[in-house]
């Protein structure tokens, strides 16, 4: 039986490298050093969150046992979403054809959401 969060990992760690490298290369000649600095901080944080992913993937699979572990996965998942896109969305701001002003608010609600997926893996319990 594949694992949910492990799956989510494998998506969210491709889309790393593919959201990093278009940055790197399509986005740099169009970004000033403060917008790809936000742009990259959006791409470290998803990679970073996307190990935790993994982690509760694996801890699941191990026979974590707890109410939180898989709260603490869509909490993850949730702050990926919302931290690292609103992060995307406004270092890109001045090439889209849209307002992205109501991104701004979103960023702190994944950062809350990433805290609360690391609170909830402290109640984590693995059978060994």
């Amino acid at each position: 039986m594949q694992n949910r969060f492990i799956q989510i990992a494998a998506i969210s760690g491709a889309l790393c490298v593919i959201i990093g490298a278009f940055g790197a290369h399509a986005l740099k000649p169009h970004l000033d050093a403060y917008q790809l600095s936000i742009y990259e901080k959006g791409v470290q944080y998803q990679f970073y969150h996307t190990l935790a992913l993994l982690a509760v993937g694996l801890l699941e699979k191990q026979g974590g046992i707890a109410k939180g572990l898989r709260l603490a996965g869509w909490f993850f998942l949730f702050g990926i979403i919302c931290f690292s896109g609103s992060l995307y969305l406004l270092a890109c701001r001045d090439l889209l054809p849209f307002p992205v002003g109501w991104a701004g608010p979103v960023t702190p609600l994944g950062g809350i959401g990433f805290i609360a997926g690391w609170g909830l893996l402290w109640t984590v319990k693995v059978k060994m």
